[in-house]
């Protein structure tokens, strides 16, 4: 039987990265207080810098395990990550241990994070893998859509590929809301259907972010594009 990740390393990792994230940036977060207090949540993460997941889990009020692509484990980051909670997927495949570990959080009332563009892209949540939709109707977890912003706007001139040290980092949470139908269904008619309304939902939420934080059109995208 495949073991669920552990909360308490999970727990760990949160401060480990409030600490690395407010030392080295300065983030503004808005809307935190819409993540459920209690019980299985997924908070789907647009990708466009590699900081984007540990800048969630620093400012997330609820410790997150997030799905994370087998090539990021290298060397002693691999033990590192796998201590404090984050799950090891193999894109490549149907990765059953990382689908069974995933389930196993949020059936523990656990917190998931998803990058649902599947890898690091536009960040603009235009191209969605189906996994996602997989993990909100078989759980019935609520989706937290959530924008980071200012990640990718500009590099470091110390650092090539991270921003400024000590420059402006957004992360907006959004409102919490099912991706099912409410009939249960899994068939791939129904994951399909799911996949259409997540994304209307995320694209709309990552518009507002904009908004309310004044960035411009082309904050979620990578730096050089």
């Amino acid at each position: 039987m495949t073991e669920a990740p552990s909360v308490r390393g999970a727990e760990v990792g949160r401060r480990i990265g409030v600490g690395l994230m407010y030392g080295l940036w300065k983030p503004r977060v808005l809307g935190a207080w819409k993540v459920p207090a209690s019980g299985p949540a997924i908070l789907a993460v647009n990708h466009a810098h590699n900081i984007d997941g540990p800048m969630v889990m620093g400012v997330a009020p609820r410790p997150t395990h997030f799905l994370i692509k087998k090539e990021a484990f290298i060397g002693p980051l691999d033990p590192f990550l796998l201590s404090i909670g984050q799950l090891k997927v193999d894109r490549s495949v149907a990765d059953r241990t990382a689908i069974t570990q995933a389930l196993g959080v949020l059936d523990n009332g656990g917190v998931l994070g998803i990058f649902p563009e599947g890898s690091r892209g536009e960040g603009d949540f235009a191209s969605l893998r189906a996994g996602l939709a997989y993990f909100a109707v078989r759980s019935g977890a609520p989706i937290v859509p959530v924008a980071v912003l200012g990640s990718s706007e500009k590099s470091s001139r110390l650092t090539k590929g991270l921003p400024p040290l000590r420059s402006r980092v957004d992360v907006v949470f959004g409102d919490p809301f099912e991706a099912g139908d409410g009939s249960g269904r899994r068939t791939r008619k129904a994951l399909d259907e799911a996949t259409l309304r997540i994304q209307k939902q995320l694209t709309a939420h990552l518009e507002n972010a904009r908004r309310l934080t004044g960035r411009p059109e082309n904050a979620g995208r990578p730096i050089g594009h």
